[in-house]
C-alpha cells in the first residue's frame, strides 16, 4: 500500500486483537502552536494514467459544477468548525489539484488561530465528525447516514494520529485504510452525495477510491 499509494499520512496501529493501516491523504484536524488546520479533500476524477490526459482531467474537475459545489460546501462547513474556537479563520490555499495513484482531488487548508490557554481536546472534539465523512448541516447528515447505511462504518471515517503532550495534534481521517481482525481485511470507500450527484458517477467514485486498496491485495497475494 505505501509503494502503490504513497500519501501525506502513513500508518499501522497494532491494538492486538486488531489492526488498523493505511495511507490517508487528508487531515481531519492538526493543531501547531496556536494554529489549528483542517484541509478538506472533496471532488474526485479517476486518473488515466497518462500524464497528459491527466493533467486536462485536473482543468476539468476545476470547472465540474457538481464537484466544485461538493468542495465549496465541505470548506464552508471546515470553517464553521474551527470558528468555535478559533478567534479567527482564513483559507490559506482554495481548490488546489492533487493528484494521487488512482484519483484525482480538489483540495483546501482551512486555518485557524486559537486563542491563548485553549483546550486542544475540545477543538479535536469540536471538529468531529469530518464533514468530508458526513455532510452539512452536519447533524442532519448524521441522522440520515445512521438511516441509510446497513453497516456501522467502525474505523472508517475517524481519525488516527497523535496527541502531544504540548498540545500539538496531528490527525488523519481514517480513509484508503485496512482493518484487520481476525484473518480478515476490512476495507470502505464513499462519495459525497449533493443535489447534482448521479447515482453511477458516484459509485464509479467510489470503486476508484478502492482502486488502490485492491491493487495493495491483489499484490499481496503474489508474495505468499
Amino acid at each position: 500500500l505505501r509503494s502503490i499509494n504513497p500519501s501525506p499520512y502513513l500508518f499501522y496501529f497494532d491494538f492486538g486483537s486488531f489492526r488498523v493501516f493505511g495511507s490517508s491523504p487528508e487531515t481531519h484536524c492538526r493543531i501547531t502552536d496556536n494554529s489549528v488546520y483542517i484541509d478538506p479533500i472533496a471532488g474526485t476524477f479517476r486518473r488515466t494514467g497518462d500524464p497528459e490526459k491527466d493533467a486536462e482531467l485536473g482543468r476539468e474537475l476545476l470547472k465540474d459544477p457538481k464537484e466544485n459545489a461538493e468542495h465549496v460546501m465541505l470548506v464552508d462547513l471546515a470553517r464553521n468548525d474551527l470558528s468555535r474556537n478559533a478567534e479567527s479563520v482564513s483559507i490559506d490555499f482554495f481548490k488546489e489539484v492533487h493528484f494521487y495513484s488512482h484519483v484525482i482531488h480538489l483540495v483546501s487548508r482551512v486555518r485557524g488561530v486559537l486563542p491563548q490557554g485553549f483546550n486542544p481536546i475540545k477543538v479535536l472534539a469540536d471538529s468531529f465528525p469530518a464533514g468530508t465523512l458526513s455532510g452539512a448541516p452536519k447533524i442532519r447528515a448524521m441522522q440520515l447516514i445512521d438511516e441509510l447505511e446497513i453497516h456501522d462504518r467502525g474505523a472508517y471515517g475517524g481519525c488516527i494520529g497523535y496527541i502531544g503532550l504540548n498540545g500539538n495534534i496531528n490527525q488523519a481521517i481514517t480513509i484508503r485504510s485496512f482493518v484487520s481482525k481476525g484473518n480478515k481485511l476490512y476495507y470502505q470507500a464513499g462519495a459525497g452525495v449533493v443535489s447534482k450527484s448521479n447515482p453511477e458517477s458516484e459509485l464509479q467514485e467510489v470503486n476508484n477510491k478502492l482502486g488502490a486498496l485492491k491493487k495493495a491485495i491483489d499484490m499481496a497475494e503474489t508474495l505468499y
